[in-house]
């Protein structure tokens, strides 16, 4: 069963609201925010390109007090849920880059927005990831993406493994 929290807005103050949040990577249990395992199969291991425009160590242009410990970009040419290129954190960087080449691994769902994030490894051409990127574990991943998700319930996406 999901737990109760309250909504914060992106400069952290209370909204009001309440959303129920289910346990993070439950997908088949959670009966008050499903999400189909099969949703983001398509996605999930995909090469994508795109473009950096808040690199890590930068702050977010509009919320002066979000600090980017990670690259955040977009896909070139792939539009989102909310009308614009498709948001991507670019993990494994060890700093700030302009631009990417990446395979998605995961993709963190959101439950109340319209719009969803992939998350990325740098890899080649190939879709061979760099010998110097260590693949992040889930944990890891919701740690590093907290950040900003701590604003929003969501839950992360993997691929399914048979």
């Amino acid at each position: 069963m999901g737990e109760l929290w309250d909504v914060y807005t992106i400069d952290r103050k209370l909204t009001g609201k309440t959303c129920i949040r289910g346990e993070q990577g439950n997908l088949s249990k959670d009966e008050l925010n499903p999400v189909p395992n099969h949703e983001y199969q398509n996605v999930i291991g995909q090469i994508v390109r795109g473009k950096i425009d808040r690199p890590m160590g930068s702050y977010h242009p509009r919320h002066k007090n979000l600090y980017y410990p990670v690259n955040y970009g977009y896909v070139d040419g792939v539009i989102g849920g909310d009308g614009e290129e498709q948001d991507i954190y670019l993990l494994g960087e060890s700093s700030a880059v302009k631009e990417f080449i990446g395979k998605v691994i995961a993709v963190y769902h959101r439950y109340d927005d319209s719009e969803n994030k992939w998350i990325v490894v740098p890899c080649d051409e190939n879709g061979n990831v760099l010998d110097n990127i260590r693949i992040p574990g889930k944990d890891e991943i919701y740690a590093q993406i907290a950040f900003q998700e701590q604003f929003y319930n969501g839950v992360l996406v993997e691929e399914k493994n048979n």
